[in-house]
């Protein structure tokens, strides 16, 4: 079995149960990583209070620009293992979840897996929610497949990739990617795209391997959803605009075109059959739509400018 570096991004203290939690779950993992490395965004006083309490974890500095793109590259340089797993802060991984994911790896050409992100809610799931877009809140959405397939890119907070990447494809765009509480993202899939690309290799979802994400009550209202809708328009406005090669975004393609119009459809066959937050879930899945279609136009409007 390959050895692996177990990675932990972290930014504020006020995540301080979380953090513990997510390291507390690496170290009951079937498959023991070589090493746990926790990654502290240019904030000292986080890393120094979590170099106290947990001196047999590595804790260092993001050597790199502010924001989670940053903080992975620098666990891509220092890490020591043959395969480097990422987990969110906020997050709690199964038992054997380290374990599954490095099995999905077994042939040369897989140069990463991801697993399945189930919703932690931290209140009740609002009912108004469409499972189809649990993906604002970094989780599995319904629509994606059931069993183990070649994916464009894993979900960044639930993933392992191969440390050679780092000489192979190079390094996370940090001009992508969430930094503190701003709902942005895109900075896998570009990366796994360039990746793919550059190499020849694939990427895999193992929905046999699990973590557990928290969703807060500060991500359960409209305008978080709207707003990390219009961001993820935004994203994917410079990913479609910057990798070359094949269509990008052919995998929001099969989603708008087939997942969304049959969650619409479920949504209002619900409400037939007297759930009428079943209507709010179609009539939120053609916001979210209209928002993210928003954040994309807007996004491709400001590199036209930019390019003028």
């Amino acid at each position: 079995m390959r050895s692996v570096t177990a990675v932990v991004c972290v930014y504020t203290e006020r995540r301080w149960d979380r953090i513990l939690m997510a390291l507390q779950s690496l170290r009951e993992q079937t498959l023991a990583p070589q090493e746990v490395l926790v990654v502290v965004d240019h904030n000292p006083a986080l890393g120094a209070r979590l170099a106290a309490a947990l001196p047999e974890v590595r804790v260092v500095e993001n050597r790199h620009r502010q924001g989670l793109s940053g903080g992975r590259n620098t666990a891509l340089e220092l890490a020591t293992g043959e395969l480097v797993a990422f987990l969110d802060d906020d997050a709690q991984a199964a038992h054997d979840w380290l374990e599954t994911l490095v099995g999905a790896m077994s042939t040369d050409d897989v140069l990463g897996a991801g697993s399945r992100v189930e919703p932690e809610w931290q209140t009740r799931r609002p009912r108004w929610w469409p499972a189809e877009f649990d993906w604002v809140v970094g989780c599995t959405y319904r629509g994606m497949p059931g069993t183990s397939c070649v994916v464009r890119n894993p979900s960044g907070g639930a993933m392992v990739l191969r440390r050679d990447l780092r000489e192979r494809a190079g390094l996370f765009r940090e001009d992508l990617g969430r930094v503190g509480d701003r709902p942005v993202g895109c900075e896998e899939t570009e990366y796994c795209l360039r990746a793919t690309r550059l190499t020849g290799g694939v990427f895999r979802y193992e929905p046999a391997s699990t973590i557990w994400h928290l969703v807060p009550p500060a991500r359960c209202t409209w305008s978080y959803f709207l707003n990390r809708c219009y961001s993820e328009g935004l994203s994917k406005a410079i990913v479609a605009r910057s990798v070359r090669g094949a269509a990008p975004l052919a995998t929001e393609r099969h989603y708008v075109t087939r997942v969304l119009p049959a969650g619409v459809l479920a949504g209002l066959n619900d409400a037939v059959g007297l759930d009428l937050p079943g209507l709010l879930r179609a009539s939120n899945i053609v916001l979210g739509v209209a928002a993210a279609s928003a954040g994309f136009l807007t996004g491709r409007a400001r590199r036209a400018t930019l390019d003028a």
